[in-house]
């Protein structure tokens, strides 16, 4: 009987030790952002957050020489003044969303350390001859210019 006892009393650390690891593991690979409207409810300076909006249209500035990106990301109801050091993302731009990761910053502005460009799922093909690469688009489309296929 003792023996049942203790091997039932293992099966059941190691089934909780198991259960701990998976809700461990899936609240850490969760991912949540918190809108501008979020933030400036309550921002503490120093923190981590990763902030997501959209790039407000004629906020967008960007030093090539030094670098320096600036732009602000609202949600309809808040904008968020962001700086960031580097490059913008190749998918970055006004009118789209984007997710930031940073911190608050004691002067008001949240320092991004890491952009992340979204985009749509949605394909939207050209609708009409004088669309720029609408040509190019039915070219290609009916294999012709291919290179490397011996056409």
């Amino acid at each position: 009987m003792p023996g049942k006892v203790k091997f039932i009393a293992g099966g059941a650390v190691i089934a909780l030790a198991l259960a701990y690891m998976i809700y461990a593991g899936v609240t850490q690979s969760a991912v949540y952002f918190v809108t501008p409207t979020e933030l400036r409810a309550a921002p503490v300076a120093g923190k981590a957050y990763r902030l997501g909006g959209v790039v407000v249209q004629g906020s967008l500035r960007w030093e090539p020489r030094s670098l320096d990106l600036a732009f602000a990301l609202g949600d309809g109801k808040t904008t968020v003044p962001v700086r960031h050091k580097g490059t913008p993302p190749d998918l970055f731009g006004e009118g789209r969303g984007a997710v930031v990761e940073g911190s608050w910053t004691p002067e008001g502005h949240f320092k991004a350390t890491l952009i992340l460009a979204k985009h749509s799922e949605e394909y939207k093909a050209p609708h009409g001859e004088s669309e720029a690469g609408y040509k190019e688009l039915l070219r290609t489309l009916r294999g012709e210019g291919l290179r490397g296929e011996g056409r």
